[in-house]
């Protein structure tokens, strides 16, 4: 397959191991991250825990910052500011989120992205072998080693994930 998003170019270009799972996405869905988890538990067998949703969010000064949790999950913002080292988190903008990354909202990959941010991902990733995150549009998912993740996009692991 060749390299459609940005994450995708990106995974390429650095030659790291990953897999591309596609699936037809439902315009309907409530909830972007809960279909692909469902999708992918039925199809390949994976646990929810171990697909991931990406999450921009606003730091105290404006900034903004990626947070990385299981889709089965809702962030801890508490938690989340303290590992992007602010006071204080809160859900960015939608229109700022996709300017910023230059993805469309539920097709929001941690990769490939316009700004590179500072970012926190949930350390239960590193309890899996793989896990899955998007690739960068609806209804497509990558699949790689959660130290690839945490490699490429320079973050911090922390407990973010209320639970």
């Amino acid at each position: 397959m060749t390299a459609s998003t940005p994450a995708l170019a990106l995974l390429t270009a650095r030659k790291v191991a990953h897999t591309v799972h596609s699936y037809e996405h439902d315009p309907h869905a409530q909830s972007y991250g809960e279909e692909a988890a469902q999708v992918l538990v039925e199809r390949l067998g994976v646990r929810p825990e171990q697909v991931f949703k990406t999450l921009i969010v606003e730091r105290t000064d404006r900034s903004l910052a990626v947070a990385i949790v299981p889709v089965t999950t809702m962030l801890s913002l508490k938690s989340a500011a303290t590992a992007l080292a602010t006071r204080k988190i809160a859900m960015a903008d939608r229109a700022a989120a996709e300017r910023s990354t230059g993805y469309v909202f539920g097709g929001i990959s941690p990769l490939g992205q316009r700004k590179s941010l500072p970012t926190a991902i949930d350390d239960s990733a590193l309890n899996f072998e793989t896990i899955l995150c998007s690739a960068g549009r609806r209804g497509l998912e990558i699949e790689l080693a959660p130290a690839d993740l945490v490699r490429l996009t320079r973050a911090t692991t922390a407990p973010i994930a209320a639970r």
